[in-house]
């Protein structure tokens, strides 16, 4: 009978250090949100003060609103179009030129993102394509669609193929077999990666402030210009409800993730 391992001193140690480094600074930039003093390192007692002059400022909420369009938008085009390429990926084993295309489509999972960023300005700017809404929202695409295709490719990966067989052996062509019995089973990762697609668009910097042009900085941009001049209460009230909003995307991923294996395990007797 094997010996079930124990947490050492040290292990416990190490956990508890690694999770303070990563989580306390954020846990002082929340309560300091919540500080009426207007200097970030005094505490002035608890008050929304910093929350009432965020809904007041007005650039800063069409900042906030052009993040949320342009986070929305990329994530949706990236969704369809990395489940295609998933699907493509999943089924194509043998299509001419799979290696090349995988190799461009992941490219953005390991190229430095100011690499990604300078290209697609120089491309821009070849196009004579002017700076805004969409050209952010192309640039986000490029950046996520590889991150969806990852986590669709995986589901597609863990099915029974035989589900879908079956379909078409009872009436169904192709299509209408993978509308009917594919895509519910994938659904889950497909939210997932819209999700995780719409996080980082919206907590992206390095590419939109490369595509970006007058009139839609998105908030990551005018947070980085804000701080540049100092940090100011009103900006850790910011990055707190993205930390909330971006929470909240974290948890209805994860029980998409769980109802997807739920089903991979309900299918799998079958």
């Amino acid at each position: 009978m094997r010996k079930r391992s124990r947490l050492s001193h040290f292990n416990i140690a190490s956990l508890a250090l690694g999770l303070g480094f990563l989580y306390l600074p954020i846990l002082i930039l929340v309560i300091y949100s919540f500080n009426a003093s207007r200097l970030v390192t005094v505490w002035g007692g608890w008050s929304l003060r910093w929350y009432h002059e965020f809904f007041g400022d007005r650039a800063m909420i069409e900042a906030a609103w052009m993040s949320l369009k342009v986070a929305a938008s990329s994530a949706s085009i990236a969704t369809l179009l990395g489940t295609l390429a998933a699907v493509a990926l999943s089924r194509g084993e043998r299509f001419g030129g799979r290696t090349l295309f995988s190799g461009m489509l992941y490219a953005p999972l390991v190229m430095p993102e100011v690499i990604t960023g300078l290209s697609l300005l120089l491309l821009f700017v070849a196009l004579n394509a002017e700076r805004g809404f969409w050209t952010v929202t192309i640039a986000h695409t490029t950046l996520t669609m590889c991150f969806v295709a990852v986590v669709v490719q995986s589901r597609l990966g863990s099915l029974d193929r035989s589900l879908e067989e079956a379909a078409m052996d009872l009436g169904c062509d192709p299509v209408r077999a993978f509308v009917a019995v594919t895509l519910p089973l994938i659904a889950p990762a497909i939210i997932a990666g819209w999700m995780l697609a719409f996080t980082l668009s919206l907590d992206d910097l390095v590419i939109a402030s490369f595509t970006t042009g007058p009139g839609s900085a998105t908030l990551p941009i005018r947070i980085y210009s804000e701080v540049r001049l100092g940090v100011k209460p009103e900006i850790n009230a910011i990055c707190t409800l993205v930390i909330g909003l971006i929470a909240i995307v974290i948890v209805i991923a994860s029980l998409a993730s769980k109802l997807s294996s739920a089903q991979g395990e309900s299918a799998a007797p079958l």
